[in-house]
């Protein structure tokens, strides 16, 4: 799916494979409208679910779809992979669409919450670290937490191989007692990130679940596999 907006007439001239010269006599002729409206504009920006019509014949006209699913384990985020289950083959054949992406992977084994949309700006917007969303996981570990990871947590971490340091990190235990469970919130997504600081600590992560991104928490009614449609309130700028 585009991820930018292009002008009406290099956007018809592409499509029908005819000069920008002749676009310009569709459109005094007003043989093309652009969402049901006739149009003029030469100059017009045509965005990724802008509806295009010229005689009739639709260009264009994608909607912008949004899914939640709640990922189980041993599955590949990937839409398409030849040797494992994806999380795309989860979805009904009926409502499947391979225009569909990920806005933000969980490993193979992780579990929980993932949005999948053929709206790039809106995975751009989730996934930017600079967007500040938040990321909420509950991770099961080997080892008891300490207040010590909770404090580097929070400072940031350096990882070498990247020579970059981790934004800020909130690591909550679930308990006073050494829980061998807690909540992480980050606001970004690295290679393993997760596993990777605890595991400067010597500390494996057993099990990994996200259960909310943003606004976005995950519906307790969906089973492990299931996905539904959801209607998401998006960045009042994007109006």
């Amino acid at each position: 799916m585009p991820s930018k907006h292009a002008r009406l007439d290099r956007f018809i001239s592409a499509r029908k494979g005819i000069p920008r010269r002749s676009v310009k006599h569709l459109l005094a002729q007003r043989r093309v409208r652009i969402d049901g409206d006739i149009a003029a504009d030469a100059n017009h920006r045509i965005g990724p679910f802008t509806r295009v019509e010229v005689d009739g014949d639709i260009l264009q006209n994608l909607r912008p779809r949004y899914l939640m699913m709640n990922k189980p384990a041993g599955v590949v985020s990937a839409t398409r992979d030849s040797r494992h289950t994806t999380v795309l083959d989860l979805i009904p054949e009926e409502g499947r669409d391979t225009d569909l992406h990920i806005a933000g992977r969980l490993d193979f084994n992780s579990t929980g919450l993932l949005l999948l949309t053929n709206d790039g700006r809106f995975s751009r917007w989730l996934c930017d670290a600079d967007s500040g969303v938040i990321k909420r996981y509950r991770v099961t570990l080997r080892d008891p937490v300490t207040a010590d990871m909770v404090t580097v947590f929070a400072k940031g971490m350096h990882f070498g191989f990247e020579d970059i340091v981790t934004r800020p990190a909130r690591l909550t235990p679930l308990a006073s007692d050494g829980t061998h469970q807690a909540d992480v919130a980050l606001s970004e997504g690295r290679y393993h990130q997760i596993k990777r600081m605890f595991g400067r600590f010597n500390n494996e992560v057993l099990a990994l679940h996200r259960y909310a991104i943003g606004p976005f928490e995950l519906d307790d009614a969906l089973a492990p596999g299931q996905s539904k449609a959801i209607a998401p309130q998006l960045p009042a700028q994007w109006s």
